[in-house]
């Protein structure tokens, strides 16, 4: 089932700011919310889904990607995973700071506030990676195999309450001030957060419990991605200490230049260079495409210049139907060493009225597209 418009799932429309998004996610995941839905899976699936919007449209970057590219601007898929596992717990570890500070006390528990004492999970860091893709992957898409280097939670490894939060995961300073005293809580020094530390470390562990391991992932490319685009795929990045949350792997595209074509947005242009006597005479030739080939037919009289199109020959849009098309340009070859005979015949022809030049209108919009390729 086809992903609902993260601006619809908040009920914005698309330009909304900052503060508009963070207000309209809290109106939404109040009313879905589980501890006031228990049991409804369908609220427990609208909160999942808003917290999915949130974590996209909450963050510039991405906010910008996904403007410009739909779900396939942020990888297909948003959340925590997207279909493949979002959790409560990401959620909560995430987004309860919308709900708690500032807002009183009455929203703290729902994201964990009281009951898990100022703990927070922490999240492994991203991992990125470079995919060199043909304009054959780009046109059909792609699953590629990743091999990665990752860290992972060691089996083994024991966990045991901070000395220092003793398990809070917070510490709180008071500082005399000539006002009085001043209290601040912020996150264990010694334990992240997180409430807990390592009593007793697996073979070949770090300090965390964590080792690098090279693992496979598989990556679905969808069709017509671009050059500089840039996939997230969740839950695939560095395992979260304390078997904490699992950063994302970000895939960046590159796009490996093709041996006779060259890509403009949605459509794709060659140079056809004929002879003169083929483009006087018309003829028929074989142009590549991608993946294959294509029969074209060349009119009598075709000037150098002209463009000729082949309609669905070009690449698909990731945010969109349809394809583009591939653009033909011919250039008319001039022969530069002549035999005598050759240069006879033509003698003959220049004092012909049908080699008098006629000018004609040239198809400048082509030209701004073809100019930087083809000078």
């Amino acid at each position: 089932m086809a992903k609902r418009d993260y601006y619809e799932i908040l009920g914005l429309e698309k330009g909304a700011s900052e503060a508009e998004i963070k207000k309209a996610y809290r109106k939404v995941a109040l009313k879905y919310h589980p501890d006031r839905n228990q049991g409804d899976k369908d609220a427990e699936d609208k909160f999942k889904e808003a917290a999915e919007a949130y974590e996209i449209l909450g963050n510039p970057e991405k906010k910008d990607k996904y403007d410009r590219f739909g779900h396939a601007g942020v990888g297909g898929q948003g959340g925590f995973g997207g279909g493949q596992g979002m959790n409560m717990e990401d959620i909560f570890s995430n987004f309860g700071d919308i709900f708690g500070g500032g807002g009183g006390g009455d929203f703290g528990s729902f994201f964990g506030g009281a009951s898990r004492g100022g703990q927070r999970v922490r999240k492994g860091s991203n991992l990125r990676v470079k995919v060199k893709l043909s304009l054959e992957e780009i046109e059909a898409g792609v699953e590629k195999k990743l091999r990665i280097n990752k860290l992972v939670n060691v089996p083994g490894t024991s966990y045991s309450t901070c000395s220092t939060c003793g398990g809070a995961g917070s510490v709180r300073r008071v500082t005399n001030t000539i006002l009085g005293q001043m209290q601040t809580t912020s996150a264990c020094p010694t334990c992240g957060g997180s409430g807990q530390s390592v009593s007793q470390r697996a073979p070949g562990s770090d300090e965390n419990g964590q080792k690098r391991e090279e693992r496979v992932v598989s990556v679905n490319i969808p069709a017509g991605v671009e050059d500089g685009m840039q996939l997230q795929v969740r839950g695939e990045g560095n395992e979260g200490p304390m078997n904490g949350v699992a950063g994302d792997l970000i895939v960046l595209i590159e796009e490996k230049e093709h041996e006779d074509l060259v890509r403009d947005g949605q459509n794709v242009l060659y140079k056809l260079s004929l002879n003169f006597a083929d483009a006087a005479l018309g003829t028929s030739v074989e142009v590549p495409t991608i993946g294959g080939k294509a029969k074209i037919k060349i009119p009598e009289g075709t000037q150098s210049g002209k463009v000729l199109r082949l309609k669905g020959k070009g690449l698909p849009s990731v945010n969109s139907y349809g394809k583009g098309d591939q653009l033909v340009y011919v250039s008319v070859y001039t022969p530069k060493n002549l035999s005598k005979e050759e240069k006879a015949s033509l003698e003959k022809m220049r004092i012909s009225p049908n080699f008098a030049p006629k000018e004609e209108k040239a198809d400048h919009s082509f030209f701004d597209n073809v100019r930087n390729f083809f000078s």
